[in-house]
Formats: structure tokens, sequence, C-alpha cells
């Protein structure tokens, strides 16, 4: 099964989620808590619980599946993702609105020291598959290929921090699952 994480100020259901949802059949897609503490702890709860053989993540998504395919060994596919969400994410703190479906939540200054404590550095060579774009607008993926190095990256020219065109990369999503046992 696949676990499926969103970004900041998103959903468990959107785009990309229903794009491998279509094409593995077997996804989950949670809405994930603001607070990045439950948030881990609502997915580890869900990698206990499941056999979860995929972690697909993007942007901060990318950043909680780091550390839990490091924590857990566990495969994953990162989509755009986050390096430093508790630089980025900075400017977020105060009130917001998912995009998704307009509901509003409250991103707090102690949750960009909390997003500091999810140890993402010392990676396992060859656990991820990165997928990146250059047109990213919210993030530099120069950093994201120069953290990931020691992994599978793939980078596209053009794109935008959705990754709208990610039904062009389920084969290949597919084939770095199966190498590594999945299905």
């Amino acid at each position: 099964m696949i676990l499926y994480i969103h970004g900041f100020a998103s959903c468990g259901w959107g785009n990309k989620s229903r794009a491998l949802q279509d094409y593995f059949g077997d996804v989950l897609a949670p809405d994930l808590p603001a607070r990045p503490k439950e948030a881990i702890k609502l997915l580890e709860l869900i990698i206990n619980e499941e056999t979860i053989d995929l972690l697909v993540g993007s942007s901060l998504g990318g950043y909680y599946a780091t550390y839990l395919g490091q924590k857990y060994v566990k495969k994953g596919v990162l989509i755009n993702p986050s390096t430093r969400p508790y630089e980025t994410l900075k400017p977020y703190v105060g009130q917001n609105e998912r995009w998704c479906d307009g509901a509003k939540f409250e991103w707090r200054e102690e949750y960009l020291r909390e997003l500091f404590e999810f140890d993402t550095s010392n990676l396992r060579k060859n656990l991820f598959l990165v997928l990146l774009q250059t047109g990213d607008e919210v993030l530099d993926y120069k950093v994201a290929l120069q953290k990931y190095q020691n992994q599978r990256c793939v980078v596209e020219y053009g794109g935008n921090h959705r990754f709208e065109n990610i039904e062009d990369y389920l084969c290949m999503i597919d084939n770095f699952r199966e190498e590594h046992g999945g299905h």
C-alpha cells in the first residue's frame, strides 16, 4: 500500500494522490493536522497499522516522508520536497487557508521548531526517488538536488511546485516500487 503525504496547506486527496490511486489502486491519503508533531504521530500510526511499502510525499510531505523513510526504512518518492521547512515556512506564521477546501488553520512559530526536530540528515543510499522540476516557484530544486545527491534524482526542465504532470512519472514510480519489493 502507498501512503501519500500532502504538502503545507493542502489536503490528502488532490491531483497527485488521485493519479496514484487511479494507477496503483492502493493509496492512503489522510488529511494531516497542521501541527508537525501531530502529523508525524498520525503518519506513524498508519505506518504501524497498515502494510505500507512506499511513501510518496510532496513538498512538506516530502520532508515528512524523508524523516519517516529513514526512521522506518521505507522507500519513498519525494515530489519537489521541502528540505528546510523550518526556514521556508516562516512567512506563513499566523492564519492560513488550505487551498484545497478553504479551511482556515493557524501556523505557529513553535511548529517551525518542531520541524527542526525531525532528522533528515545522513540519508541511507538509494532509499528515495526524488522528482524535481526546475520551474518550482516555491522551492529551489538545486537545494533538494544537493541534499538528495546519494538518491535517485530526476530533474525535469520547467514545471511548477505542484508537479501537475505526475501522470508522466507513474510508470517510473511503479518500477522504483517493484525494484525494492513493493506490491
